[in-house]
């Protein structure tokens, strides 16, 4: 499905706000990326250079994205993970804003951008999650997702 990244048909997901919940609920910064589809500057999230063992959540909805275990240093700047928690937890989407064509990645329960996906990451997956960290929150280890 190719889509322009920055529009957002929310009423396909289990989770619905309107535009001003969302701005409530989240920062400034949180709202451009989840919400807008903007990206931040790469060595300047939270979670690009964070490795405690615990699970990376969505920022609109708490849901269970990524495990600590899948995290990889990518060297580009952004958190980095071989594969999403579950498979169904996110979805992809082609994104040809910006005069390229790449693998949006959403928060499947709730809309939420989260980054992109690449075919270059590490065994066993050979995928790179690409990850804003304006995009999620950190849980510590605790057990089940």
């Amino acid at each position: 499905m190719t889509h322009d990244p920055h529009d957002h048909d929310d009423t396909r997901y289990p989770v619905q706000k309107t535009e001003a919940e969302w701005r409530d609920q989240l920062d400034p910064v949180q709202f451009a990326v989840a919400r807008q589809a903007a990206t931040e500057r790469a060595f300047t999230g939270v979670y690009w250079n964070h490795w405690e063992p615990g699970v990376y959540r969505c920022v609109g909805c708490g849901q269970a994205l990524f495990s600590s275990d899948t995290k990889f240093d990518a060297g580009c700047g952004w958190p980095s993970y071989s594969q999403a928690i579950e498979e169904g937890r996110v979805e992809r989407l082609i994104d040809t804003s910006h005069g390229m064509t790449r693998v949006e990645v959403r928060c499947a329960n709730c809309g939420s951008h989260l980054g992109h996906v690449f075919d270059d990451g590490p065994a066993p997956t050979g995928e790179r999650f690409c990850i804003n960290s304006a995009a999620i929150h950190f849980a510590p280890d605790s057990g089940t997702p």
